[in-house]
């Protein structure tokens, strides 16, 4: 009887040999024995303590939000084990190491620490542990990194979204061929593949690995006809008498408020505040919905708004600036990274649209709905995060005509939308006619920004939204 790899007789532990005819013990004594056999134990994997890596950004704790392994599951290099919430972002953890998984040192909503043991993994003694860093995978729908999977025997490259995005339309990864770097998989060959399978035209678009597209099941909500007439309904929650108090620490995105408020109180705030007549730019928007939604992208009016500042940024260059802690240098920003604050339930966040004065209105919108979706689902990475430059915030969507916005430092300008109004105005006539009005809230750190300044600023910004053709003779 020949035997592969004979490990253990009659008590007798043996190391990895070749082919045995015979299966007797005598045998096996006889020939070979120095080579075939040992009467020393076996030893077992070792075990390496994955420890939590620096994330960057100065962040030393975050949450554990959610695992993606347990114990006694096998990981791979690259494997996503766990999502982690700082107070800045949401990052994924991927292991560097082949192995399995024996111990999770921290539970749901644990506070872990940086440099502190993670997990720990069983790994093959034989292979050695590697001296290099933790491997951190940033969330989903980052441009520039990507994760490995293993699919039928090689490596795959491709992001955790491109994976959804597949598992979601019922493709496999093996089928599709990439284009990207390393011949990574992006979103474009998703689409392109989607595309095959079901006949669909897809329209040509410079970031259509960004886009994805509306699945059959789901139908795009009709908009209420009259929004103005709209009446919130209150949530009816039981109301319930504890008879105690309960307290609860600063986490996630509130500590990153608490932080980043309490260095805005050292800014001295200048106010300024205007009226901006939306109406044609309300007929415009109407046209072009049905041509954005053709192309697998929600139209708002925040793209406009967002690029007219930054035609105006372009003309007044101080409100795209920051100023040191010690107010004695002033930088001028490159890029027109606006930020736009949302409220979601991880409450408020501000991810950045980048290089939006080289961007379209088109890419605009591509990126805020990308932005809109990974906030919603609390998976916005540290680069959507960090990096504005300026900021709009869009107060009207909930409902509010006027507030007092505060300046997100190092930047210098912020402004904040009201809801659109159908309200009457005069014509030039002296006629009465029906105009959709926004009111606009700016503020300005006043150290370095005049009140002239902030007034003129304002005033070309309205002027591109009252008549968004003119929007055209600056476009580049």
């Amino acid at each position: 009887v020949c035997i592969h790899r004979v490990r253990s007789c009659s008590g007798i532990r043996f190391i990895k040999s070749k082919y045995v005819c015979v299966f007797d013990k005598s045998a096996l004594k006889f020939s070979h024995q120095q080579r075939l056999f040992r009467t020393s134990p076996v030893s077992c994997g070792q075990i390496v303590q994955f420890k939590l890596s620096d994330i960057g950004e100065g962040i030393t704790e975050v949450t554990v939000k959610e695992w993606y392994i347990k114990e006694g599951d096998s990981v791979s290099q690259f494997d996503s084990i766990c999502e982690v919430q700082s107070d800045k972002a949401s990052v994924t953890i991927t292991s560097r190491y082949d192995g399995v998984i024996r111990k999770l040192h921290y539970s749901i909503d644990d506070i872990a620490f940086v440099g502190k043991p993670l997990v720990d993994i069983e790994i093959d003694a034989s292979k050695g542990v590697a001296p290099e860093e933790d491997v951190v995978e940033t969330p989903p729908m980052s441009h520039e990194e990507h994760t490995h999977q293993e699919i039928k025997g090689h490596k795959t490259l491709a992001t955790p979204a491109v994976r959804r995005l597949a598992m979601e339309n019922n493709i496999k990864l093996s089928e599709v061929v990439g284009t990207g770097k390393d011949n990574r998989i992006l979103k474009e060959d998703i689409l392109n593949y989607l595309a095959k399978q079901t006949g669909a035209i897809l329209p040509p678009s410079p970031k259509a690995e960004i886009v994805p597209p509306l699945r059959k099941t789901e139908a795009v909500p009709a908009a209420p006809k009259d929004k103005a007439r709209r009446i919130p309904v209150p949530v009816s929650r039981p109301i319930a008498f504890s008879g105690k108090d309960k307290t609860e620490p600063v986490t996630g995105f509130q500590k990153a408020m608490v932080k980043t408020m309490s260095a805005a109180l050292k800014i001295p705030h200048f106010g300024y505040s205007d009226e901006i007549d939306l109406t044609q730019l309300v007929q415009l928007r109407e046209e072009l919905k049905p041509l954005a939604e053709i192309r697998g992208v929600k139209l708002s009016f925040m793209p406009f708004f967002i690029k007219a500042a930054s035609l105006g940024l372009l003309q007044y260059p101080i409100l795209n600036a920051s100023l040191d802690e010690n107010c004695q240098n002033v930088t001028y920003k490159a890029s027109h990274n606006i930020g736009v604050a949302m409220d979601t339930e991880q409450g408020l966040i501000v991810p950045n649209v980048k290089n939006v004065q080289v961007c379209s209105v088109f890419d605009i919108a591509v990126e805020l709905n990308r932005l809109q979706s990974l906030g919603s689902a609390g998976q916005l990475g540290t680069s959507d995060l960090t990096g504005g430059t300026f900021t709009l915030s869009n107060i009207g969507t909930i409902g509010g005509t006027y507030a007092k916005p505060v300046i997100l430092p190092p930047e210098v300008a912020i402004g904040a939308l009201g809801k659109i109004q159908v309200l009457p105005r005069f014509n030039g006539k002296g006629e009465v006619f029906k105009a959709q009005i926004m009111n606009v809230s700016w503020s300005a750190d006043h150290r370095i920004i005049d009140g002239a300044t902030m007034a003129r600023f304002s005033n070309l910004w309205k002027s591109y939204l009252e008549n968004p053709a003119s929007m055209l003779l600056d476009l580049k």
